[in-house]
């Protein structure tokens, strides 16, 4: 196997080919594969600029690592890389996208740590226990020759093919075998890791995967083809492996014209993942009698003709009857007050929802938090609407910093006022 070559990068950055780090080829293939159409980056002069998506894109013997990336004033290092890596991966396990049935990540060996060698090893490990158990067996039609009478006979077809062979029997029947959808797609992703895993620790696993997985036809894949998957008790454990071909297969880009530099993605929109990652989080943690629910809508305005217009806040808390709303926004405000349009929109949550205090929730130092009001709308005073600034130093240890998200949130809504740090209303 050739020497994979990993260039790391974080949200909204940009990489250019003068830099030492991206070959022309390899941006021509970016180019070639994406374009500005679609979300994960923009073209610019000799290189692309991320976005606020985050993952990996394979092209080729390249791997392209873009991480998360909140405190911008300070000089990127490989401390700071593990840092983030940390953070991210951590982040996408909270909200299930490593679904691993096992208590514990322990048993995955991989030291990289790099996103698409874990979903390379998860869906590895999980084949390889389904192979363990036993493949599941299935009923699948079919038809065609056979030397006895089994199952309904076509007519028309026995008549044609079998006019001078009397022996034979044309019939549509039922088989009950390995041959069917889950076991065709499983194998269509174990082929596609064989010829795109540039990681050596994982070669020789694929290799006897291959061995010891039964040949299936191969069979083309869109969203259609998951969406007529139907799982049952006998095949359950099949969703976590099923869950992760999906995401390799529909993510792939085979390059068509040089055959060589095939470019897969596996991004992740981080405003959404800082969203999950915050309701997953106050779900587990948040002590005391609290329902905790995202993205709750609730109608808004109604044309004379057409759909309604609707709210829905990110996360919407609530203890009896007072409300609490949180609105998050993954960018770093280094200190600064938040958008004139962030704040309008909590004002409307804070007046819609009946809310005792909103909040807009941001990574990035905890000094940065702060509380704040609005003025009444005919007067020059301050009201009683309190909208709040809160603000969560990320940490590699996701576990210890979910518990920090839920101890600050369970202050601020006990209090106040918001809670500038962990140990003060």
């Amino acid at each position: 196997m050739k020497k994979r070559h990993v260039i790391t990068v974080y949200e909204h950055e940009v990489l250019r080919i003068g830099e030492g780090r991206l070959s022309r080829k390899q941006l021509e293939s970016l180019q070639r594969h994406y374009g500005n159409s679609v979300p994960y980056f923009n073209l610019v002069h000799d290189g692309v600029k991320f976005k606020e998506y985050v993952g990996v894109i394979q092209e080729g013997q390249t791997v392209i690592e873009v991480l998360p990336k909140a405190d911008r004033a300070r000089e990127p290092s490989e401390a700071m890389e593990t840092k983030w890596r940390k953070v991210l991966i951590g982040m996408l396990k909270v909200v299930g996208a490593f679904q691993v049935r096992s208590t514990s990540q322990s048993d995955l060996t991989l030291q990289s740590n790099h996103i698409l060698d874990l979903y390379f090893e998860l869906f590895i490990r999980e084949v390889e226990g389904l192979l363990h158990q036993g493949l599941v067996k299935q009923y699948r039609k079919t038809e065609g020759n056979r030397t006895a009478l089994k199952g309904a006979l076509v007519f028309s077809k026995h008549l044609q093919q079998n006019l001078v062979h009397q022996e034979r029997f044309y019939t549509r029947h039922y088989v009950y075998d390995i041959q069917h959808l889950i076991h065709a797609i499983l194998y269509k992703a174990i082929c596609l890791l064989k010829q795109i895993n540039t990681n050596i620790n994982l070669h020789s696993r694929i290799g006897v995967l291959l061995l010891h997985f039964p040949p299936m036809p191969d069979i083309r894949v869109d969203d259609a083809t998951f969406e007529r998957i139907t799982y049952t008790r006998k095949t359950r454990n099949y969703e976590s492996a099923i869950s992760i071909a999906r995401l390799l297969l529909l993510n792939y880009h085979p390059d068509l014209s040089a055959g060589r530099n095939d470019v897969l993605a596996l991004m992740f929109d981080m405003n959404l993942l800082w969203e999950q990652f915050l309701f997953a989080s106050l779900r587990k943690h948040l002590t005391g009698n609290y329902i905790v629910t995202a993205q709750t809508t609730k109608p808004f305005w109604k044309p004379d003709s057409g759909y309604t217009s609707s709210m829905k806040p990110d996360i919407w808390i609530r203890r009896g009857e007072e409300s609490f709303i949180l609105d998050t926004k993954w960018k770093h405000i280094q200190g600064y007050n938040p958008s004139p349009d962030d704040l309008r929109q909590l004002y409307v949550y804070h007046e819609y929802y009946k809310a005792r205090k909103v909040a807009l929730v941001y990574p990035g130092e905890t000094s940065n938090s702060r509380q704040g009001k609005y003025y009444e709308p005919h007067s020059n005073t301050l009201g009683n609407k309190h909208c709040s600034v809160l603000c969560f130093t990320p940490n590699g240890d996701v576990i210890e910093w979910q518990a920090e998200i839920a101890k600050r949130i369970t202050k601020w809504v006990t209090f106040l006022y918001s809670p500038i740090d962990s140990d003060r209303p």
